[in-house]
């Protein structure tokens, strides 16, 4: 049971897939976080401008504004939040997404991903940032 004096866990899903966004919403609500949905990197900067996320839980391919672009945004703008940072892609054969995962040193859920794999993944991230 959780603790109702312990603050609850915010987390940003950075998805455009809406089946996955939703899966991702019912599971990690279901784990007792609070969790916000944005369809691309410029949505999520939105919400991250006016809210605080311990997670963000981002696709790597989105429109308007990848996930690539939303990385290095946080890293400039919230620095606070790159440890809470999270992958998830469809195309993690691809060298160029590789590198990128490789030097960014994040996590990262190749799709399809399990619910289990989805739960592991940001308890793990939580236990990192301290949560």
């Amino acid at each position: 049971m959780k603790d109702p004096g312990a603050s609850t866990v915010r987390i940003l899903v950075v998805e455009d897939e809406p089946s996955i966004s939703q899966v991702c919403l019912r599971v990690l609500t279901a784990e007792g976080f609070d969790v916000d949905i944005a369809e691309n990197g410029a949505k999520a900067q939105e919400k991250l401008k006016a809210k605080d996320y311990d997670i963000c839980l981002i696709d790597i391919i989105t429109p308007v504004m990848d996930g690539k672009r939303l990385y290095h945004w946080i890293v400039d703008k919230r620095p606070q939040l790159v440890k809470g940072v999270l992958f998830t892609t469809g195309d993690s054969v691809n060298p160029d997404t590789r590198i990128f995962l490789e030097r960014v040193g994040r996590p990262f859920l190749p799709k399809p991903f399990t619910l289990d794999e989805l739960k592991t993944v940001v308890k793990e991230t939580l236990s990192q940032v301290g949560k």
